[in-house]
């Protein structure tokens, strides 16, 4: 945002007073604009789609290009690590956020780009957002109450979803509701107390719970159940432990999402769970089988405009670094999801919450070990095919950057490569990629029946998830948060963001302390709150802007 105001102050000042006031009068013709088009309902929609694209930035590189140049840089990287279970195995040196959040200290300060970066982007999606929805007063346009509506609620709920981001990382935080333009640019914005930023965002997440379609009228757009999802752990946040129950019970009870609970689609005769099908290449969707995603990100291979995510770069290791016998026996390959970095990692915690019959850790989720498979660095004595195990528990995860990082276990929820030999190392996932699943509003509705002191119905939700994976069953009496959250790292590792759940619950810093081996020696309780950039702070010239304590 703050981009955007010294930009247009800058363009206002070049004006000059001496212009003709036709010059003044914007009439572009040649280019998009909103002036041009938000004029009807396609108007409207194309303009809904590069909000989701800003959406979809979350888990591309920060640089804001989608292109195999991007930079393994994620916009959101203190939400899912520097917490319990993930840390950062490989940071890129300097003020890289990876770095910033496994050693904290005086690398988090508000002098950071990365943390500029992160504001503006999700200021501009509020704008574009906002945008969309003042436009959509424009008594002209022809379209019904309920194509409006649909679209409005699209809008209100990626600007509900900004604010989330917001007011997790930066607590209190400027709200704003209107589209930000040349002739209204502030400098004099106010921090809104995080309560009153989170009654908008419930009163955005009523109305798109409201007029959203459900499904979606495709598979790149927010059906309602994302909203009702997203309510259901707003009201977790805001204390109303009835209403978060209601609203994930909808849900959870509801008959367009269930549980995948038995094997399908693509390799389901090969071996395999019912929990690792769904972050299968071509199982993801809802067309394709998938009856518990609630949303997922578009991607194309190959396609213009499709699009790419690093999850897998963030999140697969480096296992051709292996070395064994001081020879390099293990090649990237199509089978060991292509080429990772490991930017993240999972702590011992992580690795370390499953019971013997979990699915969810056994190997089909989690690489463990593998198979030789580089004929030119064989080891003396070994073979095509030996087997190379990872370390194994109860040991501690690496440090930062250790020579035996590249051996830790990683995920394979974001495993892909291209069946194109040559392009084994590409940068980009282009697989259409789970973002939120039924699994979590599970999740949602046992916090909620715990705090509520329904412990046998917490246990019964938490008992289908892990019936689903084979687990022990969980007994009412041992229902407690810590059990909630082990339940949550288990089912969802890698894909929640675990820093809000942390911070919800009120067990970051302790939590962090406990099990992280990197972060956990640095953190301080300032550290609960990200800095506000200083170039916002400064870019609000007329109206001092406090920080947050301790920076």
């Amino acid at each position: 945002m703050n981009k955007l105001i010294i930009f247009s102050s800058m363009l206002m000042l070049g004006i000059g007073t001496g212009c003709r006031k036709d010059f003044l009068t914007e009439a572009p013709r040649a280019i998009i604009a909103p002036d041009n088009l938000y004029v009807n309902k396609a108007g409207f929609e194309s303009g809904l789609y590069g909000l989701y694209n800003l959406v979809r930035r979350e888990r591309g590189g920060i640089d804001g290009g989608f292109n195999n140049n991007s930079t393994n840089d994620m916009y959101l990287t203190p939400a899912f690590i520097g917490v319990d279970n993930a840390f950062s195995p490989f940071p890129a040196g300097g003020g890289q956020p990876e770095r910033i959040f496994n050693s904290f200290g005086v690398l988090l300060n508000p002098a950071q780009g990365y943390l500029s970066n992160s504001w503006a982007w999700l200021y501009q999606t509020i704008n574009a957002a906002n945008t969309i929805i003042g436009r959509a007063e424009n008594p002209e346009l022809k379209w019904t109450a309920a194509e409006k509506n649909q679209i409005v609620g699209e809008a209100r709920l990626v600007r509900a979803w900004a604010y989330r981001h917001l007011t997790y990382l930066w607590g209190d935080v400027p709200l704003t509701l209107n589209e930000s333009k040349g002739d209204n640019i502030r400098t004099d914005w106010e921090r809104t107390p995080r309560a009153a930023v989170r009654k908008a965002m419930e009163e955005d997440l009523l109305f798109a719970e409201a007029n959203l379609s459900d499904p979606a009228p495709n598979a790149a757009r927010f059906p309602r159940a994302v909203a009702t999802h997203y309510l259901a752990e707003l009201y977790l946040a805001m204390g109303d432990f009835a209403k978060a129950k209601t609203k994930a019970q909808s849900l959870v009870n509801g008959s367009l999402y269930k549980l995948v609970t038995a094997r399908y689609g693509v390799n389901r005769t090969q071996p395999g769970t019912a929990f690792t099908d769904m972050f299968i290449d071509g199982n993801s969707n809802r067309s394709e089988g998938n009856t518990e995603a609630l949303y997922v990100l578009q991607n194309e291979y190959l396609a213009q405009g499709a699009e790419n995510v690093i999850m897998r770069r963030w999140w697969v290791n480096r296992y051709e670094r292996i070395s064994v016998g001081g020879k390099l026996p293990i090649n990237f390959s199509v089978e060991y999801g292509g080429r990772g970095i490991g930017r993240f990692g999972v702590t011992r915690y992580a690795l370390s919450v499953y019971g013997p019959t979990d699915e969810r850790g056994s190997y089909h989720a989690w690489r463990l070990f593998y198979l030789m498979n580089n004929p030119a660095s064989l080891p003396t004595g070994g073979k095509i095919g030996d087997t190379v195990k990872l370390t194994p528990l109860p040991s501690q995860e690496p440090v930062t950057n250790a020579g035996t990082a590249q051996n830790w276990p990683s995920t394979r929820k974001w495993d892909w490569a291209p069946s194109v030999p040559s392009d084994l190392q590409q940068g980009s996932n282009f697989n259409d990629i789970i973002y939120l699943r039924l699994a979590e509003t599970y999740l949602i509705l046992a916090e909620a029946q715990f705090r509520l002191g329904e412990m046998a119905d917490a246990a019964i939700t938490i008992n289908a998830l892990r019936t689903r994976a084979k687990a022990t069953p969980v007994a009412a009496a041992n229902v407690n948060l810590d059990l909630i959250l082990d339940e949550r790292s288990r089912e969802l590792v890698t894909e929640e963001h675990r820093r809000y759940t942390l911070l919800r619950t009120g067990t970051w810093f302790d939590r962090t302390k406990q099990y992280n081996r990197n972060a956990g020696p640095v953190i301080a309780l300032r550290d609960t709150i990200l800095p506000i950039p200083q170039s916002v702070i400064d870019a609000n010239l007329t109206k001092p802007m406090p920080q947050n304590p301790g920076y």
